[in-house]
């Protein structure tokens, strides 16, 4: 049984994905730190001076200066700064998510356009390997085959 995990754990999806955590983690803490502390501060600046963090309502009635205030005093708040902070970090991920997943989408599309060799080849009756479509002798085994359905009259054999 650990010989099975440890073939499981160490294929290469496991393993891609575990890195895909790593670097999103990361990416979630820059994502944050860019909210937090680049796109808030001038948007609190443009509207009055807010700091966002501490834009709180308090459901006890009290009135307190700061979130950390009111959290100090047991008092119970609706952040709806840090909310604003939060929906802002999942804007900025999924929106960076999805130009991610477009581009993947569109090398997936050119990879699909491209023939399938398999297509073109048709497999020796003989040997079972795949020759050209249009072959009537096997490069692998040289047994003759039966040229496509395609082709226009029979082809002679010198």
């Amino acid at each position: 049984m650990l010989k099975e995990f440890k073939e499981f754990a160490m294929k290469g999806n496991m393993i891609d994905l575990a890195i895909g955590v790593i670097v999103g983690g990361a990416f979630g803490k820059v994502v944050t730190s860019i909210v937090n502390d680049v796109v808030m501060p001038p948007i609190g600046l443009l509207l009055g001076r807010v700091n966002f963090t501490d834009l709180f309502i308090s459901l006890n009635g009290k009135s307190y200066d700061t979130l950390a205030a009111a959290k100090s005093d047991g008092a119970p708040t609706l952040n709806i700064g840090m909310f604003i902070n939060t929906l802002l970090d999942f804007l900025i991920v999924s929106f960076v998510i999805f130009l991610a997943v477009k581009q993947l989408n569109r090398l997936r599309k050119k990879q699909e356009d491209k023939p399938d060799p398999k297509k073109e080849t048709k497999e020796c009756p003989e040997c079972l390997s795949d020759i050209p479509k249009q072959a009537v002798r096997c490069k692998f085994c040289t047994a003759y085959v039966e040229p496509a359905a395609s082709m226009e009259g029979p082809r002679t054999m010198n």
